[in-house]
């Protein structure tokens, strides 16, 4: 990757890394329910599940190279429809929570959303394919961006639990409307990762 390009690379991971996503959402509305200690429970598993994804990217990337960005708008009604699922959990969650005792989430659900978040796997091999391959196909350089690209995703996700948790306070005296938002905010991710592709 040429050094003219790493500015662009840098903001590209930022902006994918903070917008709103399933990680993201559910980092935040761990915090608003369970506060700090639950969330950074389930934040890490949300950094090693993207370790996982990052470093499945990096193989993929190096194996298949650009043919596989035809199939990533299938991968993307995959992720949609996940997404919607979790904004019809989140939309209900309230009553749910009333009616069952739900454990709280904890490293393995956070790992578990990784595993399905479609767009941070669109953003790994994005990121790969278009700032890397394009320069170099050597499996050693892909490698180490793909080390790199937990520490942006992640990191990122931090804001969105430690807003939840200055936010605790708000959400208890509101959480129905909390849940509304969230749960509309999600369909919205669903429907731009569909209409995107």
């Amino acid at each position: 990757m040429p050094p003219t390009i790493v500015p662009s690379f840098l903001l590209y991971c930022y902006i994918t890394g903070v917008t709103p996503g399933p990680a993201n959402l559910c980092s935040l509305s761990t915090a608003l329910r369970y506060g700090k200690k639950t969330a950074l429970r389930q934040w890490r598993g949300i950094f090693f599940g993207y370790f996982i994804v990052s470093m499945g990217a990096v193989l993929i990337t190096h194996l298949i190279g650009t043919v596989l960005n035809q199939y990533v708008k299938y991968l993307s009604w995959v992720g949609a429809v996940y997404i919607l699922w979790l904004a019809w959990h989140t939309f209900h969650s309230s009553a749910y929570e009333e009616k069952e005792n739900i454990h709280a989430p904890n490293f393995f659900t956070g790992m578990f959303l990784q595993f399905t978040n479609v767009k941070i796997m669109v953003s790994c091999t994005t990121a790969l394919s278009c700032y890397v391959l394009p320069y170099t196909d050597s499996f050693w350089i892909l490698l180490c961006v793909g080390l790199f690209l937990p520490l942006t995703g992640p990191i990122a996700n931090l804001l969105w639990v430690y807003a939840g948790v200055s936010l605790q306070k708000l959400f208890q005296n509101h959480r129905k409307q909390v849940d509304v938002v969230m749960a509309i905010s999600l369909v919205l991710c669903a429907v731009t990762l569909v209409v995107g592709h």
